[in-house]
């Protein structure tokens, strides 16, 4: 079953023509039961994405629809989707107790019990007010949330923000051990790809509101390799193909990232060339896809 679908879905802020365009001509499909991540830079659009898919913003161009309907104060949508950032707000007079028994009402899979654990594990206490806590302990009870809603779609915007290592670890193994037990959409936003990687199945990312790549995490590790050695025997190697990366290091040496679609037999003359090959983590892939081209070395060479 398809949850979410958009086809050259735009958003702009301001006027039309003369605002600015967020997000521009977005077209996927997103499945149910996945965890899906949705990569890019700080900017990139990704919660405005997130915003619209949860009815909070309407699209000023193409389509998006969410359980095959349009999400924008849509009451059917809303009810099936929770969407959690950290500027979720609360009643001032609501201790953090108070949220998770009006939780447990408001969501029909709501998981108290769960709830109630993990705010113990993480050391909340549930007599605070909401808007006294932390930034970092306003994460965590808002992921609490995310978590123990067992929504049918749940979107994560940079849910971690403010935690420390050692929480965000705990958190990612905890919507894991939970969505392997309850199955349902989960849409993550990060800039950190390497954080979250392990429990995506498929990665959506994003550039100044347009797509570059949206593809299952096991693709994503397979889709560009390195290339270390002398230039020529490196360029001859990588001719003719898109270079997605390019530092100089030595004297007469260069590194390359191009995309993974050689032979095995070719790779094997460029290593008795001296050319070594090198595997891309998918954080530094999606920062050369995202990023300046050329690297930061030309900056110094224009100058």
């Amino acid at each position: 079953m398809i949850v979410v679908e958009a086809k050259k879905l735009g958003k702009n802020y301001g006027r039309v023509k003369g605002g600015v365009q967020a997000i521009r001509g977005l077209s996927f499909i997103m499945e149910e039961n996945k965890i899906i991540g949705l990569i890019g830079r700080n900017g990139a659009g990704k919660t405005t994405l997130l915003k619209m898919i949860a009815g909070y913003l309407r699209p000023t161009g193409g389509m998006l629809r969410v359980f095959e309907r349009e999400p924008f104060n849509d009451l059917t949508v809303s009810a099936k989707t929770l969407f959690v950032d950290d500027s979720m707000t609360f009643p001032l007079s609501f201790t953090l107790a108070d949220i998770l028994r009006e939780a447990a009402r408001f969501f029909p899979g709501f998981d108290a019990k769960l709830a109630e654990a993990l705010a113990e594990y993480f050391s909340l206490n549930l007599k605070k007010s909401h808007h006294h806590l932390s930034k970092g302990t306003k994460s965590t009870f808002n992921a609490i949330i995310g978590i123990a809603s067992h929504c049918p779609l749940t979107l994560f915007d940079e849910p971690t923000s403010g935690m420390d290592s050692s929480v965000r670890k705990d958190f990612y193994r905890a919507l894991l051990k939970d969505y392997i037990q309850h199955p349902r959409t989960i849409i993550l936003s990060s800039h950190l790809l390497s954080e979250v990687e392990e429990l995506l199945e498929d990665i959506l990312l994003i550039h100044a509101g347009a797509e570059c790549l949206h593809l299952p995490v096991a693709d994503l590790k397979e889709y560009a390799i390195g290339l270390r050695g002398p230039a020529r025997n490196v360029g001859e190697l990588a001719q003719g193909r898109e270079i997605l990366h390019r530092e100089e290091f030595g004297q007469g040496n260069i590194y390359l990232v191009v995309k993974k679609n050689f032979s095995p037999e070719r790779l094997e003359e460029a290593r008795t060339r001296g050319v070594e090959t090198v595997p891309i983590a998918t954080d530094d892939l999606c920062n050369y896809l995202t990023g300046s081209k050329g690297g930061i070395d030309d900056v110094f060479r224009r100058n």
